[in-house]
């Protein structure tokens, strides 16, 4: 069965990040494996930025038109339709950041509800580092609004508080505090926490409840900006556009 990972939550959540890591445990696996941008509303940090890295691994990536372009105005390209269309084993959707980001998986809402029973997870990723999820009332109604937005009931939310290059066990912490109060609240479980391994560890130690944690997930690092390599990329690649930055390109 076809199974399919919407990553929906807030600005700096990770859900760039997560959604790599996802795609790549999955073809990893031996998994056919088809990855999608419709962030259509962060320009900064873009999976269309590891293009290379995601054909080396034999994922194929479907990004925004004029992604990494230079372009702001971007749009959907034809090829979301082959996430339902073509006999993918994993099917990894990264959406943008908030209510109005969520818009744009919206429009497929059709296609979702035909779906086999079992096959989709709409998976909130929350960071309560960042502004519009500090509290458990925000991530309430982001969570609320995003619902909307997309038309999709999410499943599950990811616990993955971070501070980038600043994590510790803390951050884990007081995300699963937090999380599990939005859980009790509004019934939506915690399928997964998330964090770079040796903090991971650290926190699941600490004997935590497993209903609040879900499944663990140890991730590596792949959208963290190393400002010294990302300048010496850009002489990297002389017929590109934009030198450090690969394009999608069609693998199917």
């Amino acid at each position: 069965m076809k199974k399919v990972y919407v990553l929906i939550g807030n600005y700096g959540s990770g859900k760039t990040e997560l959604a790599l890591n996802f795609a790549f445990k999955a073809a990893e696996a031996g998994k056919r494996t088809e990855l999608l941008d419709l962030d259509m509303v962060n320009t900064y940090f873009r999976l269309t930025e590891r293009g290379k890295m995601t054909q080396m691994k034999e994922i194929r990536l479907v990004a925004p038109n004029f992604a990494c372009a230079g372009i702001e105005t971007l749009s959907l390209p034809a090829e979301v339709a082959s996430a339902f269309a073509m006999d993918w084993d994993t099917v990894i959707f990264d959406v943008g950041g908030d209510a109005v980001g969520a818009t744009a998986v919206g429009r497929y809402h059709q296609d979702f509800m035909e779906l086999e029973d079992g096959a989709l997870e709409v998976l909130n990723v929350v960071n309560i580092r960042r502004p519009l999820a500090g509290s458990v009332e925000r991530i309430i109604k982001l969570q609320e609004e995003m619902q909307i937005h997309s038309r999709l009931k999410i499943t599950g939310m990811i616990n993955n508080t971070n501070l980038a290059g600043m994590t510790t066990e803390a951050e884990l912490r007081d995300g699963y505090e937090m999380i599990r109060e939005v859980s009790e609240r509004t019934g939506v479980p915690v399928a997964y926490t998330s964090g770079k391994k040796q903090f991971l560890d650290g926190f699941l130690a600490e004997g935590h409840d497993p209903k609040y944690i879900g499944t663990p997930i140890a991730i590596d690092t792949y959208m963290q900006r190393d400002w010294d390599s990302w300048i010496h990329s850009l002489g990297d690649n002389p017929s590109n556009p934009r030198p450090g930055v690969y394009y999608r390109t069609d693998m199917a």
